[in-house]
């Protein structure tokens, strides 16, 4: 197998060798001094439905991990030469399930888990990224490509705006790349030559974007993977990906998620320290409030709980009762003004 390419590829577009916190791969002593241009990369698209989570290993050095059905992984720096790629079990390295030979050459490239384990069909193939694009493209157009690895989907026609995009693309075929006006679009996938339509979707490709759409799953899924529907996944590819993948992406690490889960925890300790704050000089607030009970009031509202433990004594003026009684519940300190924001994963 090989993997061809010619491109020039920017060093933020990728991750340099060990630079992953799944690459296992010993960094470069002289990679801080010279952040150069790296000439090829290769990341890792899990596209097998019924394959379980993975480890990807080069030359017997893991560079991924557990890596989920549906997932691509950023780029990789690879220097072009032959390379020894094995594909296991998630945290069984004897569950080899692919291991060959990959020829690495400049720029690009996507080595996608497509087929079945079941059916015996489960292998890697081999995507260049991001070239060759067409010569006679307009200056503002995006780019796109569509590949079918969808294992039980027959050969499909996709129309964009009710106008043909590609037609009789079959399982494991991968077109080239189209220019087209950049815009939104309503994408339409459907059996060759048939008008009715079996999934569609909105996508919107930006100016000089390059897109891969990949239509994966199945399209009557198993009960075991009823999860698993066909769909169409589209990926940035080339030197622009590495912004969109950092974005979840990277939706197979979950360390992320439980770091922001205990933000809210910090957070929540915040009341409970207001809470008690009102049990100190609680006489000396009743006499204050009684004598002066506006002026009470207005210091409820910059000082958040001393003021509040007088309002839970004894009302100022009624003019405030609403919130003089939800002080009085302690409402103002453990669900109030200062409770933390909705975080969103």
């Amino acid at each position: 197998m090989a993997v061809a390419g010619g491109l020039s590829i920017t060093s933020g577009a990728v991750f340099a060798k060990g630079e992953h916190e799944d690459d296992e791969r010993p960094t470069d002593d002289d990679a801080a001094d010279e952040p150069a241009a790296v000439s090829a990369a290769v990341r890792v698209a899990h596209f097998s439905p019924d394959a379980p989570n993975v480890d990807v290993l080069v030359d017997d050095e893991q560079v991924l991990a557990d890596v989920p059905y549906g997932a691509v992984s950023p780029y990789l720096e690879l220097e072009p030469g032959t390379y020894t790629v094995a594909i296991t079990a998630a945290g069984d390295p004897e569950a080899v399930v692919f291991e060959d030979e990959v020829d690495v050459a400049e720029g690009f490239a996507t080595i996608a888990a497509i087929g079945e384990l079941e059916a015996e069909t489960f292998r890697p193939e081999i995507l260049v990224d991001a070239e060759p694009l067409p010569e006679d493209a307009e200056a503002d157009a995006a780019f796109a490509r569509v590949a079918h690895f969808s294992p039980d989907a027959p050969a499909v026609d996709i129309y964009a705006d009710e106008e043909p995009l590609v037609e009789g693309v079959e399982f494991e075929d991968v077109s080239e790349y189209l220019a087209v006006p950049a815009g939104a679009y309503a994408l339409s996938v459907r059996p060759a030559g048939e008008e009715e339509e079996v999934a569609s979707f909105d996508v919107e490709l930006e100016a000089e974007s390059i897109t891969t759409g990949y239509a994966i799953g199945y399209l009557e899924p198993p009960e075991e993977f009823a999860d698993r529907e066909f769909t169409v996944e589209l990926v940035v590819d080339g030197p622009e990906a590495d912004a969109e993948e950092e974005e979840p992406e990277d939706d197979y690490e979950d360390e992320a998620p439980h770091d922001e889960d205990e933000a809210p925890h910090d957070e929540d300790e915040a009341p409970h320290d207001e809470d008690e704050a009102p049990k100190d000089g609680d006489d000396e607030k009743d006499v204050d409030e009684k004598e002066n009970g506006k002026e009470a009031d207005g210091k409820g509202k910059d000082e958040v709980g001393n003021d509040d433990a007088a309002k839970e004594k004894e009302p100022a003026d009624g003019k405030n009762g609403v919130d003089e009684k939800e002080a009085a519940n302690g409402k103002d300190a453990a669900n109030g003004k200062k409770a933390a924001p909705d975080h969103q994963c």
